[in-house]
């Protein structure tokens, strides 16, 4: 594929135009579980772990959050932030080890989160925050080799294996 020109994040949608096959992987990954570990940053600049329920829809992956939470608080100040793809009980992470990583801007527009509300029934209130990607990354085992796909604005998908 060849390389886009811009570096700048990406929408969900924009991940999948540029990549649709490790978007596809990805999201399929991040459907296996309901909930996810979402990392953002304190007013400290140390980090917090908290779980998130991630949501894809609109060509978009969204964050939802009850009112005022710490990690809503978080993002709303330092709109960085990492969400890894829950492990599940199998240890061998058969499917994987999934991330994502970039900014979270906040949805205020009462039209979005009125379809957002018909659609998925969330409990209210609530934040609900749109992810901007600046890097994704799948981890995962080929028989006995270890493979690392990771992706970034304006770059192709980058593959490495190592024994």
């Amino acid at each position: 594929m060849t390389p886009m020109t811009s570096s700048a994040p990406l929408s969900w949608d924009g991940f999948a135009t540029a990549e649709p096959g490790f978007a596809d992987t990805v999201r399929r990954r991040f459907r296996l579980y309901k909930h996810h570990v979402l990392a953002t940053l304190r007013k400290d600049g140390s980090p917090r772990v908290t779980g998130l329920e991630a949501d894809f829809r609109f060509g978009e992956l969204l964050l939802g959050m009850m009112p005022d939470s710490r990690k809503a608080l978080d993002l709303r100040r330092d709109p960085r932030f990492a969400l890894h793809a829950n492990p599940g009980p199998d240890a061998e992470m058969n499917d994987g080890d999934v991330r994502v990583s970039g900014r979270a801007v906040e949805i205020t527009d009462p039209e979005v989160i009125a379809r957002f509300i018909e659609e998925a029934t969330p409990p209210e209130p609530f934040h609900l925050f749109r992810t901007e990607l600046t890097e994704v990354v799948r981890i995962g085992l080929d028989n006995d080799e270890l493979v690392i796909q990771s992706w970034r604005p304006g770059q192709p998908l980058r593959t490495v294996r190592r024994k």
